[in-house]
């Protein structure tokens, strides 16, 4: 009977895990580098013990220091997460000589589903449908080129191993061959160890969407029904939801039972996912099978009321599935948003640092979140970016949209950028809300990047100038209550930098009366000044905004909304002009470091003429290869780092003449 596990992974997987394993009266272990000494995971765990520097590679994907660790702390059972060793046959191989269970699949299960290759062909033989394409491995891009004639254009080059939308790139003619080619191997190369990758068609347009299994020891197997994926970028998932808005009872039948057949067919044991992609006529095709918990897995939790991870503890510990496929009920809807550290306006480059202001949303009973950071926390460039998920479950799709917009407004992260204004721009937007989805959705709506959007007058005017006004004012009256003048109302409020007259006067009840132009705005709030979460009732109606404080100004954010004001009484706003800003260095002479990382390739050379949007380097970040490109034309003049060279942020990369 499993009575310790040891958790051999970090951030929010090892923190759920823990949730479901105190539940279950199981202690639990955790495992850190020295980068999560302080980790949440490693402060939830009833044990801790230190396997290595930050590195991967020396910590987290290390075999012998994860079963070391687990021996020297008696634990019973290892529980891999997603990501790391979770889909490591050669580690479950060596698990398989000790006494230690692994909470996942059997090993020839995680072979054959980890190659992408392989398990195509099995789907061939269970009768599940797959995509046509080229299934053996692409020996170099002339090889490539070859097979791309033959299985025509659109088509996708994959990774053989791995999963996670890592080595993976779309090709659309003949020019592109090459660049795909060496793009999709390296990362797989760098991500999974396995440099193979092979050709399929490419479906335009199709929707993402994945059956969850459930299979034991004694041959049961059942689905617990569809996730919808679409929402992708870069072929990272970044909002799933359950059910599917497009998905039929009879579909979903066919779906769960050629996803039960192909489990069946491998001898599947544990939690898996099979993966299809489902065309505009709603054919669908197998995808691939991933042999482990997902990241998505707790929107199908939110609508079967089935906890997964209990479910791979009790498989793993030899107990027979109590669940069958008649008593699987659908309940409601479920939506997750992945928050990423990433800077979604400059191209969603990987963002570090430290959190140096964190709250959570607001706790509801319809608001989950699985989060791996606390104040404090160390955004390492050693790990996935993802830093949480916010899940939320309500009757209908509709409702899901509107709580989960609410829930991400009152997400206050500082310390540095994140996507969560993005996410929100995703869900306000009119082909999420009709469900009218796939997965090329967000390359097609944000083809030329994201940008913060423009303030409409009717936002301005209806919630930005009286909270601003309001804030200002509150501000004023702390710091300088006894020069304040109530009867001189008059002040000035410069608001992306542009100038208002603003009357204030105070009434009763902790009433504030906000007068502009010819409308007048009735505030009331209970803030306190240079608190971050600013509630607000204008004219009666509630309103949620988040507040900074800066030097010599401030900023509200509403939704994906965001302004900097400053706010003085008409007499200092003259002088406001003099109160002086830190200059900015001009750095257009400059390519620097976007982030931490690795310099794995550059592709220009010094004195050579570039185009706007060449390919300049490829820098390896937070296990993804960020291709960097030419934002001007230019000339380089010298190129000041080499491959495999480590640098920091804002490093002097290239150097340009004028």
């Amino acid at each position: 009977m499993i009575k310790k596990i040891l958790i051999a992974n970090r951030g929010e997987i090892a923190c759920r895990v823990i949730k479901t394993a105190k539940k279950m009266g199981i202690k639990t272990v955790a495992v850190y580098s020295e980068a999560d000494e302080y980790s949440k995971h490693v402060l939830e765990a009833d044990e801790s013990i230190l396997i290595g520097p930050p590195p991967s590679s020396e910590s987290y994907l290390s075999i012998k220091k994860i079963i070391d660790a687990t021996k020297k702390t008696n634990s019973d059972a290892i529980h891999p997460g997603y990501g790391f060793l979770s889909e490591n046959s050669n580690f479950v191989q060596k698990l398989s000589k000790t006494k230690i269970k692994f909470i996942g699949p059997n090993i020839e299960a995680i072979k054959i589903m980890g190659d992408k290759i392989q398990s195509k062909n099995l789907a061939i033989k269970a009768r599940v449908n797959t995509i046509p394409g080229f299934n053996e491995v692409i020996k170099d891009d002339a090889h490539a080129l070859s097979v791309a004639e033959d299985v025509g254009f659109p088509l996708m080059i994959k990774a053989s191993a791995g999963g996670g939308g890592k080595g993976m790139r779309i090709v659309k003619n003949k020019k592109e061959i090459k660049d795909a080619f060496q793009l999709a191997s390296s990362e797989a190369k760098t991500s999974f160890g396995d440099a193979r990758v092979f050709i399929e068609k490419y479906i335009e347009k199709p929707r993402h969407i994945e059956i969850q299994v459930l299979a034991d020891q004694f041959g049961n197997v059942i689905h617990l029904g569809e996730r919808e994926c679409s929402i992708q970028r870069r072929h990272q998932k970044i909002i799933e939801e359950a059910p599917s808005s497009v998905i039929s009872i009879k579909l979903r039948n066919e779906m769960g039972e050629q996803a039960k057949a192909l489990a069946k067919e491998v001898s599947y044991q544990s939690v898996g996912t099979v993966e299809f992609i489902v065309d505009q006529k709603n054919n669908f095709y197998f995808l691939e099978m991933n042999t482990r918990l997902q990241v998505e897995h707790p929107v199908t939790e939110e609508i079967t009321g089935i906890d997964l991870v209990e479910q791979m503890i009790k498989i793993a510990d030899g107990k027979e599935l109590k669940i069958r496929q008649e008593d699987v009920k659908i309940n409601g809807w479920s939506m997750e948003a992945r928050i990423y550290a990433e800077d979604p306006i400059r191209n969603f480059l990987p963002s570090v640092g430290r959190v140096k202001k964190y709250m959570e949303p607001k706790s509801e009973k319809n608001v989950r979140l699985d989060s791996g950071i606390i104040d404090g926390s160390d955004v390492s460039i050693n790990y996935d970016p993802m830093l949480a998920k916010l899940i939320v479950k309500e009757k209908n799709r509709k409702q899901c949209i509107n709580t989960i917009i609410k829930a991400l407004n009152s997400y206050y992260l500082r310390g540095f950028n994140n996507n969560i204004k993005f996410l929100i721009s995703i869900f306000k937007s009119e082909k999420f809300c009709k469900g009218d989805i796939h997965t090329s959705l967000l390359d097609q709506e944000y083809k030329d990047g994201y940008s913060y959007p423009n303030l409409s007058n009717k936002l301005l005017k209806k919630i930005f100038i009286p909270v601003a006004s309001y804030i200002g004012y509150m501000s004023l009256k702390k710091e300088n209550y006894n020069i304040i003048d109530e009867k001189k109302n008059s002040y000035v409020l410069t608001l992306n930098k542009k100038k208002y007259s603003i009357q204030i006067e105070e009434g009763k009840k902790n009433f504030i009366k906000i007068i502009y132009k010819n409308a007048s705005f009735k505030i009331k709030s209970f803030w306190k000044v240079n608190e971050n979460l600013i509630e607000v009732l204008i004219n009666k109606k509630k309103y949620l905004l988040q507040f900074d404080k800066f030097k010599n100004h401030f900023s509200i954010t509403y939704l994906d909304y965001s302004v900097d004001f400053s706010f003085f009484d008409k007499n200092t706003s003259k002088f406001e002009k003099y109160m002086l800003e830190e200059e900015v260095e001009d750095l257009s002479k400059y390519l620097l470091a976007p982030m931490p990382g690795k310099i794995v390739s550059i592709n220009v050379k010094d004195g050579q003429k570039i185009k706007s949007g060449e390919n300049l380097l490829i820098l390896e970040a937070m296990k993804m290869e960020n291709l960097i490109t030419a934002t001007k034309d230019a000339k380089i003049k010298k190129i000041n780092v080499k491959s495999n060279d480590t640098v920091e942020a804002d490093q002097i990369l290239i150097e340009f003449d004028e």
